[in-house]
């Protein structure tokens, strides 16, 4: 397995684990997945995310990073976009 798709099975997990619902244990998230379009997320349940994926990956910046993205880029966030971010501030 590589990097790319190891990083994106962890963010992947972790979605699954924070949220911790039935419905999102049988929803199909792949690196096109929007949180809010397609997740319906709270901003909460993300800054739960992103807090459990920087305990995982160490020093890696994803509230810094998320506050440089404006309103659109957010809503349109997908979780590839998150895992590409991890990879690319974990190098």
């Amino acid at each position: 397995m590589n990097a790319q798709h190891e990083v994106l099975n962890t963010v992947i997990a972790t979605i699954r684990s924070t949220i911790n619902e039935d419905w999102i244990q049988h929803f199909d998230i792949d690196a096109d997945t929007r949180f809010n379009d397609d997740l319906e997320l709270e901003s909460i349940e993300f800054v739960k995310i992103a807090e459990a994926l920087q305990r995982h990956y160490g020093e890696i910046d994803i509230i810094g990073w998320l506050s440089g993205k404006d309103i659109h880029e957010l809503i349109g966030l997908s979780v590839g976009q998150l895992a590409e971010h991890i990879i690319t501030a974990g190098r």
